[in-house]
């Protein structure tokens, strides 16, 4: 804690918070606080839905359907859908809930948005909605997370 005390006000709480993920510790205690660590993607051996990706990640905001992402690969759906579980190791759908949660996660480390606006531009639609996908998630609401994050920047002088 006071390592990551003295990082957070030499380098601020981006850095404090990403060294708190590493070492898989919350960036503040407050006693039963869940594990907050990036679970990324694991490099494909051959890429054929990396377009389909990218071109999702750039519109997560926005109703995303498999069919849309089999297309922009020129393939059926049920193909993109073998290749994409190959390469990413979990169903679209659920790899389009995992990066929704993980620009929830950011707007709500990083910004001052509203948790309905949040939800609106991860993709979630709802308050509730990004909630319920939070909780699963993480353990935790997104005030809870935000107030989290927030601590420790505002322990940042």
């Amino acid at each position: 804690d006071l390592c990551l005390h003295l990082v957070r006000r030499d380098h601020g709480s981006a850095v404090a918070n990403e060294i708190a993920r590493r070492t898989v510790v919350p960036p503040h205690r407050d006693g039963g606080q869940a594990q907050y660590i990036h679970r990324p993607v694991p490099e494909p051996q051959f890429a054929t839905t990396t377009a389909a990706r990218a071109w999702a990640l750039g519109r997560l905001e926005r109703p995303i359907l498999l069919r849309d992402m089999a297309r922009q690969e020129s393939m059926s759906v049920r193909t993109f859908t073998r290749r994409f579980r190959e390469e990413v190791g979990v169903s679209p759908g659920q790899w389009l809930a995992q990066q929704r949660v993980e620009r929830a996660r950011h707007l709500l480390e990083s910004s001052d948005l509203s948790i309905d606006q949040v939800a609106r531009d991860a993709g979630f639609g709802t308050a509730t909605s990004l909630r319920q996908h939070l909780q699963a998630a993480l353990g935790v609401p997104p005030t809870v997370y935000r107030r989290t994050f927030r601590r420790a920047s505002a322990d940042t002088p």
